[in-house]
């Protein structure tokens, strides 16, 4: 595998970067230590300008090449925060953090890209400007969106954007992309239910939220097997019930439903939120309720431009031997704010047989780390070839 000599040398380095942000995990916004050792990181690399504060816990790392005769800029984007749960891996550099744990990975993202930089920072065997963002609340906080909200894209002049994300169950160190849609737009919804309680006993006199919740509940299912197009892939999950009652004879005043709708296409979301909307409000009128509903849209679909999945694929396929087509799934992924704002790509890299991503015994494989290392590096060097 052509690994870049400089980084295999590196590779106890960067995996000592990456067991110390895995053992101190920081939640969403809230990554300053990891801001701050990124940070000086990159001084020490000897990076043109750092900079942090973007989107309130980025950095921004901007490494020159030895020319710069065309005025490309490169972005390579890492996530840098943990998820609320508590690790069950019993590994000797374990989160010391209760309840923060790095289930997905971020923490290899974060050394990988930093590995490149230091690399980058050394070599400088590019035409043009490199520009590493370390990005903090991927998990459910679109803090790629609050950088991109920040001018990310314009006070850095970046061009092109590219990230990577590992994938368990997947060889280690295989490479996959696909061009267009990969990752589904995630939405939230919550609806609430009025109608009018009542003794159990008494149905007649009450406007019952429970048959209410039910016949929607149902109802609901039908958006997507009977108003979608059954080629675009949809999901509309319920997740969560409640009632204003625990009580064993009282129908409730009202009642509570939520769920998530994952969708790859714009069309097809704006469609589910009108039918969710629609169907809702008609099952409540029928049996003589009212209801409310907060549709609330998440991360957009992570949409892969055709020229740039190209480019990804041939440093894959340069760094790895080989880069297979992803498939298209379900999960979200806020990158996809970044590739609304400038063209890009989301490339995937096999962790191996480890635990699933979000899981308690879940860890990076740090036998990646070289080939994620060489890729981000190989991007930079491939798409701005020095003069």
């Amino acid at each position: 595998m052509p690994i870049k000599n400089r980084l295999a040398e590196m590779h106890d380095e960067i995996t000592g970067w990456r067991r110390d942000i895995h053992q101190h995990p920081e939640i969403l916004y809230d990554t300053h230590r990891t801001s701050a050792l990124v940070a000086e990181k990159l001084n020490e690399f000897g990076c043109d300008e750092v900079v942090t504060g973007i989107g309130r816990t980025g950095v921004v790392g901007v490494i020159r090449g030895k020319s710069d005769t065309r005025g490309r800029v490169i972005g390579l984007r890492a996530d840098m925060d943990a998820l609320p749960m508590q690790e069950q891996t019993g590994l000797d550099y374990a989160s010391e953090i209760p309840n923060a744990m790095h289930a997905c990975g971020h923490d290899g993202h974060t050394a990988m890209v930093l590995g490149a930089a230091k690399y980058l920072a050394e070599t400088r065997n590019f035409d043009g400007t490199a520009i590493v963002i370390f990005q903090p609340a991927e998990e459910g906080g679109n803090g790629a969106e609050a950088m991109c909200k920040d001018g990310l894209m314009d006070r850095f002049g970046i061009q092109e954007v590219y990230a990577m994300h590992n994938v368990p169950g997947v060889p280690t160190g295989q490479f996959a992309i696909r061009s267009g849609p990969l990752l589904a737009a995630a939405d939230e919804f919550d609806i609430h239910l009025e109608g009018r309680g009542g003794h159990a006993a008494k149905p007649h006199q009450t406007i019952d939220t429970t048959v209410m919740l039910s016949q929607l509940i149902v109802a609901l299912q039908t958006i997507v097997s009977r108003n979608a197009d059954p080629i675009l892939q949809a999901v509309l999950s319920v997740t969560s019930v409640e009632t204003s009652s625990k009580a064993f004879n009282v129908i409730p005043q009202s009642a509570r439903i939520r769920g998530t709708v994952r969708t790859h296409s714009n069309e097809l979301r704006d469609l589910i939120e009108q039918r969710l909307k629609e169907v809702s409000e008609g099952t409540a009128a029928t049996l003589g309720g009212s209801v409310n509903v907060t549709y609330s849209r998440g991360v957009p679909v992570t949409i892969n431009a055709e020229a740039q999945t190209g480019y990804a694929a041939e440093a894959a396929v340069s760094v790895g031997g080989s880069c297979i087509e992803a498939p298209m799934v379900m999960g979200g992924e806020d990158f996809s704010f970044m590739l609304e704002e400038r063209p890009g790509a989301f490339i995937v890299l096999g962790n191996g047989d480890s635990a699933g991503l979000h899981h308690p015994e879940y860890n990076f494989n740090d036998e990646i780390i070289p080939i994620g290392c060489s890729w981000f590096a190989e991007m930079v060097e491939r798409r701005m070839p020095a003069a």
